[in-house]
């Protein structure tokens, strides 16, 4: 590959949780299998390593077991398991004597920080992918690489790649026709922007949101401001609880995204229609409890200020004067009222990420459905057209394809390791190799919206 620039047989756009588990993959593949190491790199936008470190509340757990960390379930004798890391910082001992399989979020940050800095001669942080384009020399044979524009804070760089893994995260959203401002956050923002506003300013606050981050968001407000009404919003009628039950959280297992993938439409309907509730708009039974007991034990001592509005919509956020005021109705009798507060979180979930505007004019080489979705290989690699010989492959947005597990830590070593395969097999002494042969499934009628989760 003749480019005039610099050239890898893999690109990770994004380095979270997912193309850092495809890092350790591609390290300990080489090391086990490989006689040429792929050469790779990873550019992530943020300055440092960080996983939702806005919603690393005080003592909040994760929904998810230790072992279901990075690696563990592809290579249970891999470094960069969790076990490790506690061994590695002298708290392995300690934590056997919690008798828990459900780290604080905090520690498991930092265990994902641990890991991630066994890569930094490997990752560009500060480093934005605007764009992937078609080389100047493609020629009639074929596309056997292509350019990647990285801007740094040292100006844009073109960086070629045989490969490509994208996993630049779930998007924020927003209620309808709401924008976000000083005193409007989404819960991806919350602690930074709680950590900017003076508590004594907040003596109202609205949480919006029925999911497991409203609830986590409600609670924390509740004991970080004594002083303070806080309200939440509830578009159902209180909150759901998440099945974390033996039996659902089978559905997490890797050999269900095989069962999902080549299944009918009937089955894949089947999985969300049954199961959307051990991960979707639902709040572990813990939270639900405490929360419920703290508004009890205020209607006990007559000094209410946790208040709960369920069945409930916001229709307009707006400005008044220095308060923020919400339009709100009820779903029960479709009345409309406002509530002034001085801050509203939106904790209102994420949409699947989307790598159209990524890909730019290479979207026309990638092939969809009859419903206008990517059509995805069970390797996570983009079906293209003929004649395109990268692999484009996507950490996330392959929920229509893959399952409730598309862009979930529950699956995440598992699913690095299928794509580390994937692009060791299609890469030969010479270059880019014939992709491997897979299946490609069909589309299904049901579409979902993300809800931020570790599950």
């Amino acid at each position: 590959m003749h480019t005039g620039y610099e050239a890898y047989d893999v690109v990770g756009i994004g380095f979270g949780p997912s193309n850092l588990s495809l890092a350790i993959a591609l390290e300990e593949h080489w090391a086990n299998a490989s006689e040429r190491p792929p050469k790779a790199v990873f550019f992530e936008r943020q300055p440092s390593f960080g996983w939702h470190r806005n919603m690393l509340l005080p003592s909040t757990t994760m929904q998810v077991t230790f072992l279901k960390d990075l690696a563990t379930f592809r290579n249970p004798m891999s470094r960069y398991s969790f076990v490790s890391f506690l061994h590695e910082a002298g708290r392995l001992a300690r934590f056997a004597n919690n008798q828990s399989f459900f780290p604080t979020r905090r520690e498991f940050h930092q265990y994902l920080e641990w890991a991630a800095s066994g890569f930094a001669d490997r990752v560009s942080y500060g480093a934005t992918v605007e764009e992937i384009r078609l080389p100047s020399d493609s020629g009639p044979e074929g596309i056997d690489h292509l350019r990647l524009h990285v801007r740094t804070a040292s100006g844009t760089k073109v960086v070629g790649a045989r490969n490509v893994a994208i996993s630049t995260g779930l998007v924020p959203r927003m209620p309808a026709g709401v924008a976000r401002d000083e005193r409007v956050w989404h819960s991806s923002e919350f602690l930074e922007r709680y950590g900017r506003t003076d508590p004594r300013e907040l003596a109202r606050v609205a949480v919006v949101g029925a999911g497991q981050s409203a609830a986590e968001i409600t609670r924390f407000l509740h004991e970080s401001l004594p002083h303070a009404q806080v309200t939440s919003v509830i578009p159902s009628y209180g909150y759901s609880i998440a099945d974390d039950t033996p039996f659902a959280n089978q559905v997490f297992d890797p050999g269900a995204v095989d069962e999902y993938y080549f299944g009918s439409e009937r089955t894949r309907e089947a999985f969300w229609r049954y199961h959307r509730n051990t991960n979707y708009s639902v709040v572990d039974s813990e939270v639900i409890t405490d929360l419920y007991q703290r508004s009890y034990d205020e209607e006990v001592s007559g000094d209410k200020r946790l208040h709960f509005l369920n069945l409930t919509r916001v229709d307009e956020v707006k400005q008044a004067g220095e308060r923020t005021c919400l339009s709100i109705s009820s779903l029960l009798d479709g009345d409309s009222r406002e509530l002034e507060v001085d801050a509203v979180v939106c904790a209102t979930g994420y949409d699947s990420m989307e790598p159209a505007a990524l890909l730019g004019d290479l979207d026309r080489y990638c092939l969809r459905d009859d419903a206008g979705r990517y059509q995805v290989r069970r390797d996570y690699r983009l079906v293209t057209a003929p004649g395109f010989n990268c692999g484009i492959y996507l950490q996330g947005g392959t929920e229509h394809s893959h399952g409730l597990t598309s862009s979930l830590l529950s699956n995440t070593a598992i699913r690095s390791g299928e794509i580390a395969d994937s692009i060791v097999a299609s890469i030969g002494d010479a270059g880019l190799a014939a992709a491997p042969a897979d299946p490609v499934a069909g589309g299904t009628s049901v579409r979902t919206r993300n809800v931020v989760s570790e599950r």
